[in-house]
């Protein structure tokens, strides 16, 4: 099977990314992936593994982590996801994305299982569920000599296609807010009971600092529950800024650990709060007598940049992407844009997915804003452009809709002056679409 075929039968399944309903059963159980990797003699097995969930920052939390221990030289493999232009970004190995060669001809090798746990009784398959096994299968592939599998949770974490470990060495839960309400609860607390599954008897748990501090006793009543020792960032670690560029900041983060002064290319003081948690991560390991060296973690923060996260894509007028998604996400955007940059006025191109609050984002980001454009991106999930115009034109600055992000930017650009600034969030999938408008990127599914 070659890359294109590949893609083209994971986009013939259930998709909850791409609101894509296959069949009329559910999407994948949990039940079913299990199943399905043990049609695979369970490759989720056999390494050191930390697993991460979250609202907010778990993407970069967890490329944190993974760098860090390859920079301790261990060999690893880091799963995320959604990917930004192609499947292939999800599935890294020691730092790299596989190959479209290999990720085809993987898929092709795991399909007779799949398509056997297909006509199991289990119910339907996933596109998420099959990526999630065929990263397990290449972990495993690589002659057994990942020493640690970094893995992002997709959607929750109890019930998560990822879930599948009998234990695991750490557990990071990185901020959370309120995210599919639908699904997962409709307060911060409820959301964190369903997150806080992933936590295994006898691993760690890494308590990113939160907002809501019921989300705190949540997670401490797991953590009892299941046997496991809970290291609550907020309580044991601090970070003071030193400097901030429009090129990356460095800081100071004080723990158990001593005192570190490190740099990141990652703008927004909550990525300072993404860094101490890696630190975190970096401590525990360290104290178990893995060899993670001071060096490693401040050469594997320094290191870590994740595309569509406050990157800036132009200048005169400055233009910069972010792919916030939700209330508290937007407002550490506004933060950002306020502390972090020099500009006079500020033009929004914001697109979402019809589940997201757009309103929420809006409250955040009016009031920096002189002209909010809503516009579509290619994803049938995408709210039309016009009903985000109903939702948060009533905020103060006027807003227009479009019907995609050319007819945005030109939008923007006609009005914006080389001292002004040029916002897009919303969704990642806009900043994907964003980035190939900009930069060139290429967007392969």
């Amino acid at each position: 099977m070659n890359y294109t075929d590949a893609v083209d039968y994971l986009l013939s399944l259930t998709d909850m990314e791409r609101g894509f309903q296959a069949s009329p059963n559910p999407t994948m159980s949990l039940e079913s992936v299990r199943s399905l990797l043990t049609r695979l003699n369970s490759p989720q097995h056999g390494r050191h593994t930390i697993h991460v969930t979250g609202s907010k920052g778990k993407g970069t939390t967890g490329a944190m982590i993974e760098a860090v221990l390859r920079h301790a030289g261990a060999r690893t493999a880091l799963y995320s996801s959604p990917h930004l232009h192609s499947y292939t970004e999800r599935i890294r190995i020691d730092g790299e994305a596989v190959s479209p060669e290999e990720f085809g001809t993987a898929l092709g090798a795991i399909l007779p299982a799949i398509e056997a746990e297909r006509e199991s009784t289990h119910g339907n398959i996933s596109t998420f569920g099959v990526i999630t096994a065929l990263f397990f299968w290449l972990t495993r592939a690589q002659m057994d000599s990942v020493d640690w599998q970094v893995v992002e949770v997709g959607l929750g974490g109890t019930f998560d296609a990822t879930n599948v470990f009998d234990s695991i060495d750490v557990a990071v839960i990185t901020p959370i807010s309120l995210e599919h309400t639908a699904i997962l609860g409709s307060t911060p607390a409820e959301i964190a009971a369903d997150k806080a599954g992933i936590v295994r008897p006898g691993c760690v748990c890494v308590l990113a600092p939160q907002q809501d501090p019921a989300v705190r006793e949540v997670v401490r009543e797991r953590c009892e529950q299941a046997g496991a020792t809970l290291v609550d960032v907020a309580e044991t670690y601090e970070v003071d800024l030193l400097e901030r560029f429009v090129f990356g900041q460095s800081f100071v983060v004080h723990g158990p650990g001593g005192t570190r002064e490190l740099r990141t290319p990652m703008l927004g003081h909550h990525q300072l709060q993404n860094a101490a948690t890696a630190v975190a991560v970096a401590d525990v390991l360290a104290d178990q007598g893995h060899d993670v060296s001071s060096r490693a973690i401040e050469d594997g923060i320094a290191r870590t940049r994740v595309p569509g996260r406050i990157e800036v894509m132009g200048q005169a007028p400055l233009v910069v992407a972010d792919g916030a998604h939700n209330g508290e996400s937007a407002a550490a955007l506004a933060a950002t844009l306020r502390d972090y940059f020099d500009w006079k006025r500020c033009f929004l191109i914001l697109g979402a997915t019809r589940e997201k609050d757009v309103r929420a984002m809006g409250f955040k980001l009016a009031a920096l804003s002189d002209l909010i454009i809503c516009t579509r991106f290619d994803n049938p999930r995408c709210m039309d452009p016009f009903a985000m115009v109903q939702e948060i034109g009533f905020l103060g600055s006027p807003a227009v809709a479009e019907e995609s992000i050319a007819d945005a930017m030109q939008t923007a650009r006609g009005h914006a002056h080389d001292g002004d600034l040029i916002c897009i969030t919303g969704s990642l999938y806009l900043v994907a679409e964003a980035r190939e408008l900009l930069l060139g990127e290429s967007v392969t599914p």
